[in-house]
């Protein structure tokens, strides 16, 4: 889950986790991330296949933001970003364009 500064929730997949929210943070694709300027991981859960993250994800999805929450505090109470440094975010350089394709 992404959330940022006003604590607007993401939830998405993944098979590459740093890539993904680098792609996040860098605004590399326009849409709801980018509107919201949703940024912060917080919160987030490894699966061994796809179709289990998938199931997860809809379950996600389909909860109420307020168990949601819940489960971002559970884990992580002061909304830290888990991402903290993975990577430099003020010198983030433009991905090569094989890294631009949108997320399967």
């Amino acid at each position: 889950m992404l959330s940022s500064q006003r604590r607007v929730l993401y939830i998405g997949i993944t098979s590459h986790i740093e890539r993904r929210v680098r792609q996040h943070k860098s605004h590399t694709f326009g849409g709801f991330t980018t509107k919201y300027n949703v940024t912060n991981l917080v919160y987030f859960e490894r699966y061994g296949s796809v179709g289990k993250a998938i199931r997860r994800e809809k379950e996600l999805k389909n909860w109420r933001r307020e168990k949601k929450i819940l489960s971002i505090e559970a884990n992580n109470p002061k909304w830290r970003d888990l991402s903290y440094g993975w990577y430099q975010p003020a010198r983030l350089p433009a991905l090569p364009k094989s890294s631009r394709s949108p997320p399967a």
